[in-house]
């Protein structure tokens, strides 16, 4: 069953800048799971880093951050990881929509 899509206001205990993002859960396994999430135009993560590994993979759009300090820039099929306790934001330069997974399981929901 297709989870729901939930309104996506906060990334790892800190507010999204520029309004909210979509989220639903896509699949989860005993190690990791995969997100399905959406931003609109101007909508970004403030800079923060987590206990896991992620693997973003994007769908539509635009999007542009940093990963330990490195301006990255991804569009349709572009791939970046953001590992384990390294400091990355993420902001969508045109509506997008990515996929992202995460492992190992996030010791605590890292959105809301």
């Amino acid at each position: 069953m297709e989870q729901e899509w939930r309104t996506l206001a906060v990334v790892e205990g800190r507010p999204l800048r520029g309004g909210t993002g979509l989220i639903r859960e896509r699949a989860r396994a005993e190690h990791g799971l995969a997100y399905e999430i959406r931003y609109p135009a101007g909508v970004a993560s403030a800079e923060h880093s987590h206990d896991h590994d992620s693997i973003v993979h994007v769908l539509e759009g635009r999007l542009r951050g940093t990963v330990d300090g490195v301006w990255c820039e991804l569009g349709p099929g572009d791939v970046v990881v953001h590992p384990r306790g390294v400091r990355h934001h993420v902001e969508a330069l045109a509506d997008s929509r990515w996929i992202e997974f995460k492992a190992p399981l996030p010791g605590r929901p890292p959105v809301g």
